[in-house]
């Protein structure tokens, strides 16, 4: 009897255990917005993050590029042509190979642009054409500490509390043009009190040595979130883990193979194997207008977290994805 209870105890301790509480994570699945409320309105504008808020998903995501003049602004790409009117303001700033950096623009002259849904920039023709129509209304870039203050300002107002997802872009890039992004980022989320994982802030990067080295050698003690892309990477699992808390992978890069009579996808070991080394998978992009065959979004999400067994996902749909958590709770 004696051994017969100590089994149950085991099992139970063993069940009730969770890879993400070794790392100082919520056990809840988490529903991240994926550039701000973008499946309504241009990306990564301070309106976009402020309806995302309102739908009250679990963090906001911020891509973060370098001003000339080393503030961090909320924007996906290191160039501005495909979200701006740089080409019409500023027609001879672009470099040789034609492009418009972030980077070689103030603060100040890049407040003076106007922002768009995105588009192609050899049709000027929007990318997504379902979404906000393109050159209406007013958008403007904002720099990393607005949104923070905005976000921060909101959960004092609202008694809730949604963190933050920064994403450190092109650090490579960023050190080839004399500049440490990664210290400049940190230097504001402490100053912003996000130091350590039990704060409300996720920092990921998709370059492995630049995530390591703000773990090791900057002694970053935030919640690191390691993103990938190619299936290449599901073997590396075990090296990030030395560093990351997490992984961010592309969806496509969990899926081994889909059936070709039932049209059923068979997931591979990735998230199994996260978990076991103690790492949350938060995986991207989920989008409603983009689904690729399957027959709702409702099915989408039903895959990323039933069925593939995720920790959290990106999506520009956040109303949706809370929506189908709701509906799953009842």
């Amino acid at each position: 009897m004696k051994n017969l209870k100590l089994l149950l105890l085991t099992v139970i301790l063993i069940g009730c255990q969770n890879p993400q509480t070794k790392k100082t994570m919520a056990t809840k699945k988490i529903v991240i917005a994926h550039r701000g409320a973008s499946g309504y309105l241009p990306e990564h504008t301070l309106t976009a993050k402020a309806m995302a808020y309102a739908m009250h998903p679990d963090y906001l995501e911020q891509d973060i590029v370098l001003s000339k003049d080393d503030v961090p602004i909320v924007i996906h790409d290191i160039t501005l042509d495909d979200v701006t009117d740089v080409a019409k303001q500023f027609p001879d700033r672009k470099r040789e190979d034609g492009k418009y950096y972030v980077i070689d623009f103030t603060y100040s002259e890049l407040l003076r642009l106007n922002v768009t849904e995105r588009f192609d920039t050899k049709t000027g023709l929007a990318v997504f054409k379902g979404r906000f129509p393109i050159w209406k209304s007013h958008f403007k870039l904002h720099s990393l500490q607005d949104e923070i203050e905005m976000i921060q300002g909101l959960n004092k107002s609202t008694g809730r509390n949604i963190g933050i997802y920064p994403e450190i872009k092109a650090p490579k890039f960023h050190r080839n043009n004399g500049k440490d992004i990664s210290k400049i980022v940190l230097k504001v989320l402490s100053d912003y009190s996000y130091k350590t994982k039990k704060d409300n802030c996720i920092l990921q990067c998709f370059d492995a040595t630049e995530l390591k080295r703000i773990r090791q050698e900057l002694k970053s003690k935030l919640f690191l979130v390691q993103l990938t892309e190619f299936k290449e990477d599901n073997s590396k699992l075990a090296e990030f883990a030395k560093y990351a808390d997490g992984m961010g992978p592309y969806f496509k890069q969990l899926i081994k193979r889909t059936d070709p009579k039932t049209g059923t996808i068979v997931f591979n070991n990735y998230v199994k194997n996260a978990h076991k080394l103690g790492m949350v998978v938060h995986a991207y992009t989920f989008r409603a207008d983009q689904l690729e065959g399957l027959p709702s979004f409702e099915f989408l999400l039903d895959l990323g977290f039933n069925k593939a067994h995720l920790d959290g996902i990106f999506t520009d749909f956040s109303d949706k994805a809370v929506a189908f958590f709701k509906k799953q709770s009842h």
